[in-house]
C-alpha cells in the first residue's frame, strides 16, 4: 500500500493517477467525496477527466472499507482519506474504530492499494473546537494508515518526496547467505 499525503492542491491526486497509469490490469477509483453542491460537482466532474477512460469509480463518502472489502480490481486509488474524515465526523460515526477498520482492511485486500489524504497539521491551530476535533482525527487517520503503508510519500509543490519505503526481502534473498544467530 502506498500513502500519498499533502497540502491542499500539492499534486497528491495526479502523481497518485499517476502510478495508476503504469498499472495494465483493472483499476477502481474509490471516491469520498459527495457532490453537494454545484461547485464540488464541478471538481468531481474535472477529476473524472483527468484520469480519463478505464476505471471504474465507487462512490464511498462512508462506508470505504466496505467498498475496499468489496473491490476486486488489481489497482485501487481511494481518494480521499480527508473528506471520508469529514463525512465520519459530519454524520457521528466514531473515528477511531473506523480508522483501524480502514487499517485491516488496507491489510486485507490483494490489490495494489494507493490512499491520497491532506496533512492538516502543519497551520495553525483551529479556533473552533470542531475544526480542532477534525484536524486531530485526521492527524490519527494519517499516522495509522502511515504505519500500515509499506510506501509513504509527501508531495509538495508537485514534487513527491519518499518518506518511508519499506525493503520486503524476496524467499531467495532470505534462505541465501549464512543464518543470523548461528553459533560458529
Amino acid at each position: 500500500m502506498t500513502f500519498i499525503v499533502g497540502g491542499a492542491r500539492s499534486g497528491k491526486s495526479r502523481y497518485a493517477e499517476g502510478l495508476a497509469a503504469k498499472h495494465r490490469g483493472g483499476k477502481t477509483y474509490i471516491a469520498t467525496a459527495e457532490a453537494l453542491d454545484d461547485e464540488m460537482r464541478e471538481r468531481i466532474a474535472a477529476h473524472r477527466e483527468q484520469r480519463g477512460n478505464g476505471w471504474e469509480t465507487v462512490e464511498a463518502p462512508l462506508d470505504l472499507c466496505k467498498a475496499l472489502r468489496d473491490c476486486r480490481a488489481g489497482f485501487i486509488l481511494v481518494d480521499c482519506i480527508t473528506v471520508w474524515m469529514g463525512n465520519l465526523l459530519h454524520h457521528g460515526r466514531d473515528v477511531k474504530s473506523e480508522i483501524a477498520e480502514l487499517c485491516h482492511a488496507v491489510r486485507q485486500t490483494r490489490a495494489r492499494v494507493v490512499v491520497v489524504s491532506n496533512e492538516v497539521g502543519s497551520g495553525i491551530i483551529p479556533g473552533n473546537a470542531l475544526a480542532r476535533a477534525f484536524r486531530d482525527a485526521q492527524g490519527l487517520a494519517n499516522q495509522h494508515i502511515a504505519e500500515v503503508a509499506d510506501e509513504v510519500i509527501l508531495v509538495v509543490a508537485g514534487l513527491p518526496m519518499v518518506l518511508k519505503k519499506s525493503r520486503r526481502r524476496s524467499a531467495s534473498t532470505r534462505t541465501a547467505g549464512p543464518s543470523r544467530g548461528r553459533k560458529a
